[in-house]
């Protein structure tokens, strides 16, 4: 996949540097995750001469998949991104750039997310509000009731986000806005209590509404996923409900690396470059001007114009230096990335069997099999705990958890009758007490532990593992804080205050640089909307 290496220019450090008049490029794009390798699809779609420069040795970034855990070389390992849901959500990106001629496919979960509670009961997120009702009304008849009341509103708010989400914020969008003035003037009555919900706490409006636990859990565990819950403003979290029921829950055949090596399947088609194991060392900037970039090895490569899809801090502090405005920098800086003070953890088990929730199976009445499905472990008390707990640099003793068997949908990502599982504990703390390398292996274990009682075997049948915290990230995809979204979810952060005031819109400090990650809007999740965001971007800019 090595693409032929670009001609040789000295380092841009170096005195009576001479950029060509014609540049090779028309645009470099730092880093081969999906939104990067999408964004240069897209240019290259439009008869543009684009490379990809990557500092890891495969395409893929949190969109990747391999084997991981050296005591089982058969089992398939997704250390980040495993569920499509917002790729679900908007299915652009895919479907514009023919992915499945090049081999990615997606096959949907039914049901998607369940919640498991401790005492053994189970509460299903169905593909409608009458389907979750339903399911809610076995614990608590007014539950359901005020359940479908609550979707009213969120089915409202995704009708007249969705438009916005899709679209570039710099733009005018007047079709988008006029759809969502639309749906705003069909459900003017129910406004005020849609900006209540919308600007409340998701745990005030939990636990004033739904009167039984298990409901109350189920919902604190699920929205606990975009972040603490208590904040003012998280009511926008209700949003996955909304997803849930209206799109469904998706996973890639054959692993989530199967999107990002279509995608760049795609982009060589279409005379793009890919080079891998060539980190960028600076974007050249010379009279508020991008002019390439430095790699690591002093090679530069000349453009007319940068992608930057890396997270925005890393970005900006690659340009040249005296390029940036300190108080860009210091912006930029100072956004926030895992501020509450917790990150999710990732476990990867490799099983000799396989595994099911088969206590919590055996009190359904119906007979369903969870074995597909991800399973919320927790209670409206360990996610509460979790969150408090990890801003203090500790870590929680109550259960709370994500637990999934990627193997169960697709057997392929295991040896025959063995499973892969993935353990994904919503909130440990960034920076604990003790420090990650005196508690990663204590914490693992009591992770397993815990996923063990819902899922049991999962100890017995251990065959290896694999476990990253915070700085595991931080390091490992170049984010700071280990912040998979790059930029925390929250309506302070959304459209053109993304990554922050004046570095959200298609103009920065140093014409023809563009960000191009989850640092900008829509925001994280695998859907490939900021590269193809930074694209037209860049489209405009080189006319």
């Amino acid at each position: 996949m090595e693409a032929s290496r670009a001609r040789l220019s000295p380092p841009s450090s170096f005195p009576g540097i001479c950029m060509s008049t014609t540049p090779l490029y028309d645009a470099i794009v730092i880093g081969a995750g999906h939104n990067g390798l999408a964004s240069a699809c897209y240019l290259a779609a439009e008869g543009r001469k684009v490379i990809v420069v990557e500092s890891l040795g495969k395409v893929g970034g949190m969109a990747s998949s391999g084997y991981l855990i050296p005591e089982a070389p058969n089992h398939l390992v997704h250390p980040c991104a495993l569920d499509l849901m917002s790729l679900r959500v908007h299915p652009m990106m895919p479907q514009e750039l023919q992915l499945e001629r090049h081999g990615f496919r997606q096959t949907e979960m039914e049901p998607g997310y369940v919640y498991l509670h401790p005492d053994g009961n189970s509460l299903v997120f169905g593909r409608s509000a009458e389907q979750t009702a339903a399911e809610i009304r076995r614990f608590s008849t007014a539950d359901a009731t005020e359940f479908l009341a609550l979707m009213q509103l969120v089915n409202t708010f995704i009708d007249l986000a969705i438009p916005m989400m899709r679209v570039d914020p710099a733009q005018m969008n007047l079709g988008a806005k006029w759809q969502a003035l639309k749906v705003l003037i069909k459900n003017r009555h129910l406004r005020p209590e849609l900006m209540g919900l919308m600007k409340s706490p998701a745990y005030t409006s939990i636990m004033e509404r739904f009167e039984h636990p298990v409901t109350q859990s189920a919902l604190c565990c699920l929205l606990g996923a975009a972040g603490p819950i208590t904040g003012e403003g998280t009511g926008v979290y209700f949003a996955l409900l909304g997803f849930i029921q209206r799109f469904g829950l998706g996973r890639a055949v054959g692993g989530m690396q199967t999107l990002s090596d279509a995608l760049a399947a795609r982009l060589t088609e279409l005379g793009g470059e890919i080079r891998l194991n060539a980190p960028a060392a600076e974007i050249v900037a010379r009279g508020g001007q991008t002019q390439g970039v430095r790699l690591a090895s002093g090679e530069v490569l000349e453009s007319r114009s940068v992608v930057a899809a890396v997270h925005p801090k890393i970005a900006l502090n690659m340009v040249t230096p005296g390029a940036i405005e300190r108080r860009y920098l210091t912006r930029v800086d100072l956004a926030p990335a895992n501020a509450h003070g917790g990150s999710p953890m990732k476990i990867d088990v490799a099983l000799r069997g396989q595994v099911r929730a088969s206590r919590h199976e055996a009190l359904r009445a119906d007979g369903l099999s969870l074995r597909k499905s991800v399973l919320l472990i927790g209670t409206v008390e360990a996610v509460l705990d979790n969150f408090k707990c990890a801003a203090r640099g500790d870590v929680s003793r109550l259960p709370y958890l994500w637990a999934t068997a990627p193997s169960a949908v697709d057997p392929t990502q295991a040896p025959e009758g063995q499973d892969i599982a993935y353990l994904y504990p919503i909130a440990m703390p960034l920076e604990p007490r003790e420090g990650w390398d005196a508690i990663r292996a204590p914490v693992t274990q009591m992770v397993i532990d815990q996923t063990d009682a819902y899922l049991p075997g999962l100890k017995s049948q251990e065959i290896g593992r694999r476990a990253e915290a915070a700085p595991d990230f931080a390091s490992r995809l170049n984010v700071p804080n280990g912040c998979v979204v790059h930029i925390d979810t929250g309506a302070s952060r959304t459209g053109l205050m993304r990554p922050a005031f004046g570095l959200g819109g298609d103009t920065l400090p140093v014409k023809g640089l563009f960000f191009g990650g989850a640092g900008i809007h829509p925001g994280g999740g695998i859907n490939g909307l900021p590269g193809r965001i930074a694209a037209g971007r860049v489209k405009r800019y080189l006319k």
